[in-house]
């Protein structure tokens, strides 16, 4: 079956394709109520679907914002996603999603597709936006905001968790349960958005404490995932097999100390406590429940998405930082 066009809607109605036009892009001006009636209803019963790119075209709009993830497989870029999408429905915008793996290759045609595409804004998630993207950043010419990630490159917004905070308080709260035998599990620890500023808040948390914190202490993996909790938390055990506390820099990194620990007959939180970071869902889903230090990943995204069509109205925005707090479940023996 052959797909009507807005030409063959302006036949069909008797009207003229500037009509047509301008009662989809809700002018209000140069035609009737009658007419828009009438011409609705040809376009519903003709089933004709406008080209959005070319009423972008006309309203130099395209409805569109770019989001660009270094995984959208994991939970954290999920409930990101969500309150992303619930902001960009409220402002009219649809969302393109896009997957870099961390590659600049691939980063940097993203960009260019999304260029293309002619979206409105984008939202740099989970990463590090550097230098290397200020020519495209440039060229595009459309508001940037970082969410849960960083720029090198001077005026576009973040929207984030003070990292280096939030895994301060973390520590503090195993230090103020009676526990003096700490240790860590991390990421990279030249990951300078969840490594370098979790492993340094955890650091000063000890250090003001005046307990001891030696480099074997922080066990550091490739990532942030369930196999690189199990292989850090192997490591800290070698090393130190008084530790009575772990802080993990992700929920999937806990919840793979919590599988080796069972596997080592270690009981948590009766021999072991431990703390994760990011208050995913997996937090409910171990056992024990995992307490947890919440970014409410959800309220990010929806709030970066906010700035940014803010943004695209013309308006000014700021960086934005928002609150964390910890989540009292069953993992943490409080002495």
């Amino acid at each position: 079956m052959k797909k009507s066009t807005i030409k063959d809607v302006a036949r069909e109605a008797n009207v003229s394709i500037a009509t047509v036009s301008r009662i989809l892009n809700n002018t209000g001006k140069g035609y009737s109520d009658k007419t828009r009636q009438h011409v609705m209803q040809t376009i519903e019963r003709m089933g004709y679907f406008p080209n959005a790119i070319a009423r972008g075209l006309i309203n130099n709009e395209s409805g569109t914002i770019g989001v660009l993830f270094p995984a959208v497989s994991g939970m954290v870029s999920a409930e990101l996603l969500h309150g992303i999408e619930a902001a960009a429905q409220a402002f009219d915008k649809s969302v393109i999603v896009c997957n870099t793996l961390s590659d600049p290759d691939k980063t940097e045609h993203y960009l260019q597709l999304l260029y293309e595409k002619q979206v409105e804004g984008v939202i740099f998630a989970n990463a590090r936006l550097t230098s290397d993207f200020q020519k495209m950043v440039k060229q595009m010419a459309v508001p940037f905001v970082t969410l849960a990630g960083t720029s090198e490159i001077e005026g576009i917004p973040e929207v984030k968790v003070n990292d280096q905070q939030a895994s301060y308080d973390a520590t503090q709260y195993l230090i103020k349960h009676g526990h003096s035998q700490l240790a860590m599990v991390s990421g990279p620890s030249h990951d300078l958005i969840a490594g370098t500023p979790r492993i340094e808040g955890f650091k000063q948390a000890l250090a003001d404490a005046n307990l001891p914190c030696k480099a074997t202490q922080i066990s550091w993996s490739h990532a942030f995932n369930f196999e690189d909790g199990k292989h850090a938390f192997r490591l800290i055990m070698a090393h130190h097999p008084e530790t009575t506390a772990i802080f993990a820099a992700s929920d999937e990194m806990a919840a793979g100390v919590i599988s080796e620990a069972h596997a080592q007959g270690i009981r948590v939180p009766d021999d072991l406590s431990i703390i994760g970071y990011d208050n995913t869902k997996l937090a409910m889903m171990t056992v024990p429940a995992l307490t947890t230090v919440s970014q409410e990943f959800d309220t990010m995204g929806n709030r970066a998405a906010e700035l940014l069509c803010h943004s695209i109205m013309g308006e000014d925005i700021e960086s934005l930082s928002l609150k964390h707090k910890i989540v009292e479940r069953e993992s943490v023996n409080k002495q």
